[in-house]
Order: structure tokens, then sequence, then C-alpha cells
């Protein structure tokens, strides 16, 4: 076992001085930048790390930057810049722009992920669990990496950044960075040392420990092994739906699988019981965000008094006594959060949590209905990707996970019908907000459920129009960061 390798990293004055008109330029212009529609007004050094020296042929430095905006504050991001005196034709993508001040004065910086030299420093440091500086390249002590791997970028990225190395494994880098501790890493680790075989277990990850982060490390990556030939189940379900394949074999087997994870979950880590006071505070924060979202979304406000009828609902069945269970989840569960393997397995990915959501809030327990009801919703979407649109395709779905759920669980989430509507509503909100900020043409998803949940008993009412020009089969995204359907 390769020992660890600890090295000073050191940093010329004047760094950031000179990277900061070309990234004010550079970074908004990325995927996984959130603050899109606010300009950036500067930048924070909250830390810097040379990892090859600025005087070679290559320099390479990783950031972590806060970047200002207005009016609300930005976030902090994570970058590996590289600095070369020219940039070949292949890495012309990759342009920031040239510096002509300061430390790299007459280079060319570029985003260093799209060359395959920072990419293999990277894995290197994995490997031998190097110490550079403040950043910790972190390994499981029973896992080895081999050297040599080849790295490519995964260009589908949006909210984060991928590199696979040799069809080996993946290393997840995070952009936006809080310190703290994150799911994306907490929960698979959990589930790897409970021995659950649906999810990827973490190889090794990169922590950095820098002042100003109140005592926190801040996870900035995680390696795992690479499912070679999985499908994205948004990319299945919708080749399927092509084709006019039923898809309820598939959505039973990840109704099994996310009932697997749930239980493993709840062995590895606390449950608690939510009473009176915590489901009156959860349906309070549904109730203000619908009200919230109706001032902002006029097409929902014939429909508010339905949806507020399901948290009235879960409210009363809560002031009569009823109790829930609520344990770690998922957070952000989708069909494009799923891989299926070659042989037909389940794997759950991107533990993370809606990005948007305070981290806290994102560790907090809840009921695994709030799983449950992200699924279901992601088969809604799907259905209405398909051209025609296959009428029951979504239901025979969400029937089908719920009973493979329910076969592992032993408990159907259809047997609690007011829990699942509220937690259902609640997500459909939150995507008809989405929807009418950044993708009007996919607003009548969302309303279209809207129009079902607003009614007393939950059943179906006629969808709502579709969009005159159905949208293209591609990912939709319903968060602000999105890295897969329903992100």
């Amino acid at each position: 076992m390769s020992e660890a390798v600890t090295r000073t990293a050191t940093t010329s004055p004047g760094l950031l001085a000179s990277l900061d008109p070309l990234l004010r330029e550079w970074l908004p212009r990325q995927r996984w930048f959130a603050g899109k529609g606010r300009p950036v007004t500067g930048f924070s050094l909250v830390a810097a790390t040379e990892l090859l020296p600025s005087d070679g042929k290559l320099g390479l430095y990783h950031l972590l930057l806060q970047a200002h905006q207005s009016p609300a504050p930005g976030d902090c991001y994570q970058l590996l810049i590289g600095a070369r005196e020219a940039l070949p034709p292949r890495l012309a993508p990759a342009l920031i722009g040239h510096v002509d001040q300061g430390p790299l004065a007459g280079r060319t910086v570029y985003e260093a992920l799209y060359d395959p030299r920072p990419a293999e420093v990277l894995l290197e440091a994995l490997r031998t669990r190097a110490r550079i500086g403040g950043l910790r390249f972190e390994r499981e002590r029973n896992q080895e990496i081999r050297a040599g791997l080849v790295p490519r970028l995964v260009a589908s990225e949006q909210s984060n950044s991928s590199v696979v190395y040799g069809d080996t494994f993946i290393l997840k880098l995070l952009r936006r960075i809080v310190p703290g501790i994150n799911p994306d890493l907490e929960l698979p680790l959990a589930l790897a040392r409970e021995g659950c075989p649906r999810v990827p277990p973490p190889t090794a990850w990169i922590q950095g420990d820098f002042d100003g982060a109140g005592g926190e490390p801040y996870v900035l990556g995680v390696l795992q092994p690479f499912v070679q030939g999985a499908a994205d189940g948004w990319e299945l379900a919708l080749r399927e739906l092509a084709k006019g394949e039923d898809f309820a074999a598939e959505a039973r087997a990840l109704g099994r699988a996310t009932a697997e994870v749930h239980t493993a979950l709840a062995r590895a880590l606390p449950t608690v019981t939510l009473g009176r006071t915590q489901l009156e505070q959860m349906v309070e924060g549904m109730v203000e965000r619908l009200e919230a979202a109706a001032q902002a979304v006029p097409a929902l406000r014939p429909y508010a008094p339905g949806l507020h009828s399901a948290f009235d609902a879960l409210a009363g069945l809560a002031a009569e006594g009823r109790t829930w269970t609520a344990q770690r989840v998922h957070g952000d569960l989708h069909l494009g959060q799923c891989l299926r393997s070659p042989a037909g397995q389940w794997w759950l990915i991107d533990f993370e949590g809606e990005p948007a959501k305070p981290l806290a809030e994102r560790r907090m327990p809840q009921p695994t209905v709030r799983d449950i009801a992200g699924m279901l919703r992601s088969f809604d979407y799907a259905a209405h990707s398909a051209t025609p649109p296959v009428p029951g395709w979504a239901d025979t779905c969400r029937a089908a996970y719920c009973s493979g759920y329910a076969e592992v669980s032993g408990v159907d989430p259809r047997t609690d019908p007011v829990l699942l509507r509220a937690c259902e509503t609640d997500k459909a909100i939150y995507e008809v907000v989405y929807e009418a900020r950044h993708r009007p043409e996919w607003l009548p998803v969302p309303l279209s459920a809207v129009r079902r949940l607003a009614t007393d008993d939950g059943e179906p009412t006629a969808p709502a129009p579709l969009p005159p020009s159905p949208p293209p089969l591609i990912s939709p995204s319903i968060s602000p960061s999105p890295r897969r359907p329903h992100s």
C-alpha cells in the first residue's frame, strides 16, 4: 500500500488579480455556474494550491473562489486551472484566456480537466494518498488504484464535472462548494460499509482543510467504480418509449433497488420519529412554497386551494397524533440518478441532494416518500417526452415502481396516500416554478400533475395541453443547476 505523500504547496502573489478579468467572463458561461442572470462583480480567494509549478511547461492550480454577485451573494466554486505558453488545438474548447499581468503574464490559462495530464495528477494524488497544502487525497484502505489509467472528461455533466479513468473509475468533482460533510460522500460510504450492492462504493475522495471553514472540511470530489456499459435510467426510459415498449418490469426492479437503499440507510444511520411539531413545521414549509409559487406563476393560482388541501390533510393527521419515521434518503431521486448495468442490475448514484438547498437541510432525515415522490414525477416527465404521448405509460410505471418497493420494504407507498400526495404536490410545485422561469415550453408537464393533485381524491383529471411543438428528447432539468433530469 502506498504511503501518503506530503508536500508544501505555494502560490504566487497576485494570482487572483491576474485571473479576475478572465474569470468574470468565463465563469458565468459554464453550465455548472449557478448564478446566471446576475453579473459577477468580483472574487474572494478561499484557497489556492499549486499542483504543478508554474515555471514548468504546464502549470496547474487548484482554486476555491467565492464569486461576488448582486443582489444576492454568490457561491464558492472549485476550479482547476491549467497554464501553458500556448494551447494545442485539441484544448481550444477549454480556453479561459490569455494573461497579460501578474505571475502568469504571457501564458494562456484554461479549464484543466480537458487535459489528460492534470487529470492524471489528480488520480496519482488519490492513489498515493497525497497531502498538498490544504488538500487531502484520501483513499479507502482496502481499495487499490492502478497507476496509468487513461483519463477522459465526461462532456455531459452539468452541475458538476466528471472524469473517467480507463473505464475503471469515475471521479466526480463538485463545483459549488460549501464546508461540511457532503452527503454525496457520506451516504455512499455508509451504504458501502453496510454492504448495500445498489450504490457504487467510494474508492477515494478529495477533501480540503482550509482556514475560514469553521473547522469543517470541504468535500471536493469522489472517486467511484465506473459502471461500464450502464444505461442512464432516463435515456433507457425514453428509448423504450420511442420503441413503444413497456417499462413496467424495469420500474418494478427500480422500486426494489430504491427500497434496498432505503433499508440499508435506515440500518446504517439514525432514524427519528416525526411527531406533531415536526410535521407542522414540514407542512408550513410546503404551504410557504405554494404561496410563493402562486405569486410567481399566475397559471398556478387557480389550483392553489386544491393544492393547499393536500397539505391540510397531512396537518390534520398530525393533529390527530399520527407519526412518521424519518431517515436519511437520496434527496434528489429521479430516473437520471439511476444506472442499469448490462446484467440488469440497478444502481443509485449522485447522493448530493438538490444543490440549491443548504447542506444542513440536505442532510436532515426525511420520510422515504420524499424520494418516491421524486421518482413518480420522473415517470411523468418521461411520458410527456414521448412523441406522440403514450397513454397510461406513466401510470403503469408508477404502479410497478410502488409494487417493487413494497416487495422489499414490506410497505407500499400507496397505502399512505395523504403523505404521498403532499410530497408529490410539493415536488410538482417546485417543478412549476422552475419551468416557468427557465423552460416555459415544459410548463404543461407539471401543470398536468398539479391539476390531478389539486383534486380532493387525487384521481387523475384530463391532462393539461402539451406544447404545440413537443420538446426534444433530452434530459429535462428541474433545478437551477441540473445534472440529469429533475436533478
